[in-house]
């Protein structure tokens, strides 16, 4: 199985060009460069949040997770949002999106999260896939 780490502060270079590969992923062209270096400090200073990379064969970080904690009422506890998750095209398909899914689920258990809840795009059928195999559910909450 693909490694997972926590990153930290001497990751942000890598986690900005992740962060950029996923932008242009999806065909945009915002945030610039820079606001997404920026971001990823903020994020890496952030108590609530978590950046974690999954290693390819080689050794090297090849995708990330980003991960939000709050305190919700209605679980008594800290909730934790998987905010995104991506894998480097070149990398896919040998389970480092199961990986860092896992990894993400173990890190909000050992906080005490009472929760944990994700978004995707329903123009991505590969993580919808991915998110109900690992025992997400599709939840909406009507207006």
């Amino acid at each position: 199985m693909a490694g997972v780490r926590l990153a930290g502060r001497g990751d942000s270079a890598t986690l900005a060009r992740l962060f950029a590969a996923f932008r242009d992923w999806w065909q945009r062209d915002q945030p610039p460069g820079a606001a997404i270096a920026e971001g990823v400090e903020r994020l890496l200073g952030d108590p609530d949040s978590d950046l974690l990379l999954a290693l390819g064969d080689d050794g090297e970080p090849a995708g990330f997770a980003a991960l939000r904690y709050r305190y919700v009422v209605w679980v008594a506890g800290e909730e934790c949002e998987l905010e995104d998750l991506f894998v480097d095209q070149a990398a896919r398909g040998a389970g480092l999106g199961r990986a860092l899914v896992e990894a993400a689920v173990e890190r909000a258990r050992a906080r005490g999260c009472g929760r944990m809840q994700l978004n995707t795009n329903e123009a991505n059928p590969a993580a919808l896939a991915l998110y109900e195999n690992l025992g997400f559910s599709a939840w909406f909450d009507p207006p």
